[in-house]
């Protein structure tokens, strides 16, 4: 993960919070990559994080993974980190 010069992840980060065998998190994996974007990926399972401690660190519901954030900016799953790229594309 790239840092910023106090040593914190970089605004343009992506943490992806996920599990093993989810195709969705595949998905969004494969497109931060295929955009050339920096991830983070934590697996849930493996960190012994609960939805219920994964919805208190990201300030939102979990009922599904991938839960999705862009330094401290929630955006969602899947389907939501699809028009946020498209977002981000147009813009540059």
């Amino acid at each position: 993960m790239t840092e910023d010069s106090t040593g914190e992840p970089a605004a343009a980060s992506y943490i992806v919070y996920g599990r093993p065998f989810c195709g969705y998190c595949s998905g969004a994996l494969s497109l931060l990559k295929k955009a050339g974007l920096d991830f983070e990926y934590i697996d849930i399972r493996e960190q012994g994080i609960s939805k219920a401690e994964l919805a208190d660190k990201i300030g939102h519901p979990v009922y599904t993974v991938p839960q999705i954030l862009h330094g401290d900016r929630y955006i969602g799953g899947y389907t939501d980190l699809v028009p946020h790229l498209r977002n981000i594309n147009a813009e540059h």
